[in-house]
């Protein structure tokens, strides 16, 4: 038996975080797969590209998944009541949403552990326990306000909306437990090829591209518009645009796709 001297070097060293073998292995991506031993250079626009297609997954579907229910209606609510004029708010909040996107995969890609875990680590278990919390009660919140657009879409085609309900939570429990996590990941960018027909609806309503370009780059406030419904509204926007699931989901799908820091710059 051998013992340990330690000194003070050794015990101000900080823990590196262990993956268990469950985050160990190839990356199986949606679009591509990276083998646990290729290390390999990426040479050339084609090995680039491919490695971008398989590591391509947390970051996409974090960002367009914040385009939900809620999202639509107050982004709705706000040009429906105000055109463009509101359009500052996410000129602000689009740095927000790149540091906390960018934040979270770095940890996760370094540490190798979920975002609850270093908070817990990091501040105690208070601070570890009120983040899980608060986050169980805002995304139960955030699941009813997805129901509610279920009911409000089925209801504008005609469908029954409480067989509706139960279909769509059929869905999405489905395809959270199918133990696949590939198919589950082909699912959800699926999922967010389907945001881009918002693209023919910009078309078809059309708005002046000057006045849209002004109203983004230029903060003001809608003329004749009571102060205090404005500022209930910009509250909203940040509010569904800057969420606490994010940083959660995206550093657990970091370490799930087992994205190390080699290819940070891809993710």
């Amino acid at each position: 038996m051998t013992d340990t001297i330690t000194t003070p070097e050794t015990a101000r060293a900080p823990r590196a975080a262990v993956l268990d073998e469950a985050h160990l292995g190839d990356i199986r991506g949606a679009l591509g797969t990276i083998k646990l031993d290729d290390t390999a250079p990426r040479k050339g626009l084609s090995a680039k590209l491919k490695t971008l297609l398989a590591i391509v997954g947390p970051g996409l579907i974090v960002m367009v998944g914040d385009n939900d229910a809620g999202a639509f209606d107050t982004y709705g609510n706000a040009g429906q009541n105000y055109g463009t004029s509101l359009l500052w708010t996410l000129l602000l909040l689009v740095p927000v949403l790149y540091v906390n996107q960018e934040m979270v995969l770095r940890l996760g890609a370094v540490t190798g552990v979920g975002h609850a875990r270093l908070i817990l680590e990091r501040f105690g278990k208070f601070w570890g326990a009120f983040s899980v919390i608060d986050l169980f009660l805002l995304n139960a919140l955030t699941i009813v306000t997805e129901f509610i657009g279920v009911t409000l879409a089925v209801g504008y085609l005609g469908l029954p909306k409480t067989l509706s309900v139960l279909v769509a939570a059929a869905v999405v429990i489905a395809a959270a437990t199918t133990g696949s996590f590939r198919r589950f990941e082909r699912t959800a960018i699926l999922l967010c090829v389907g945001s881009l027909l918002l693209i023919p609806i910009y078309f078809m309503i059309h708005p002046s591209t000057g006045t849209m370009v002004h109203d983004f780059v230029v903060p003001g406030m809608p003329h004749d518009s009571k102060l205090s419904d404005v500022m209930l509204l910009i509250i909203a926007i940040v509010g569904t645009t800057v969420a606490p699931w994010q940083l959660f989901f995206q550093q657990s799908y970091v370490i799930d796709k087992r994205i190390t820091p080699r290819f940070m710059k891809y993710e």
